[in-house]
């Protein structure tokens, strides 16, 4: 594998094995932290596992594009603070980028703006970095099968956060305005799945709660992220939020 600048990539191959022993490419991460040490904890988490590679490393955000390029990851695990370019502006090109690959962000913090932002960007979850190794590696496989990775408790504190750090604007809202004319183009059925993900409902109790299956709150989760053009469940939270609906 040819050596990028300022970006390390593991030696040899990756495993050609996927989950329990099935064949089949493993997930191929790259990991993006400022910190040694935690770049090579997370490659011992996650590279012992016959599922999960990692294939590269870098230590900021300037180096992630040639990174992406190189190695062709499926997941980018990325730090958020970071001495040159940050992790929030390295997340915002990728997800700008056509085809890119997934982003969880790694923080210390478990709700503030810089999380949000990445969140409004198209990152897929966070992930503290103190997060035991077995929810790191669960974490990454999930976002792999483009699933989002905040549990309905973490959306709710999300939530309750941008309640509690944005007060109502004395003027116009942008942000708010845009929402609702994005949501009004649903339909009812549609804006009930959006609502019920704004307040943090798991798709079996948005199935419960909407006398449906949890297949087809699957597929109207998936209509709702191609109609508002969202990344993950966890923008139409947010999207909902924003309209004043929760």
């Amino acid at each position: 594998m040819a050596a990028v600048a300022g970006v390390t990539s593991p030696a040899g191959p990756p495993d050609a094995t996927g989950p329990a022993g099935v064949a089949g490419p493993p997930v191929r991460v790259l990991i993006v932290d400022d910190d040694a040490l935690v770049r090579a904890g997370l490659s011992m988490i996650l590279g012992g596992l016959p599922d999960l590679a990692v294939v590269g490393e870098a230590a900021d955000g300037g180096e992630v594009p040639a990174a992406v390029a190189a190695y062709a990851p499926d997941v980018v695990l990325m730090d958020i603070r970071m001495p040159r370019v940050d992790g929030l502006t390295a997340t915002e090109a990728l997800r700008a980028q056509p085809h890119p690959p997934e982003v969880l962000v790694l923080t210390t913090f478990d709700a503030d703006e810089q999380v949000l932002r990445a969140l409004r960007a198209g990152a897929a979850g966070f992930l503290l970095k103190d997060t035991p190794p077995a929810e790191i590696v669960r974490a990454v496989r999930r976002v792999a099968a483009g699933e989002a990775t905040l549990s309905p408790t973490v959306t709710r504190t999300l939530i309750a956060h941008v309640t509690a750090a944005a007060p109502g604007p004395v003027g116009p809202d942008p942000r708010r305005e845009r929402a609702l004319r994005l949501l009004a183009g649903l339909s009812e059925r549609e804006r009930q799945v959006a609502v019920a993900l704004g307040r943090g409902h798991t798709n079996a109790e948005i199935a419960g709660e909407l006398f449906m299956s949890v297949a087809t709150v699957k597929a109207y989760v998936s209509r709702l992220l191609t109609r508002l053009e969202l990344n993950n469940r966890v923008q139409v939270a947010l999207l909902v939020h924003d309209a004043g609906l929760v």
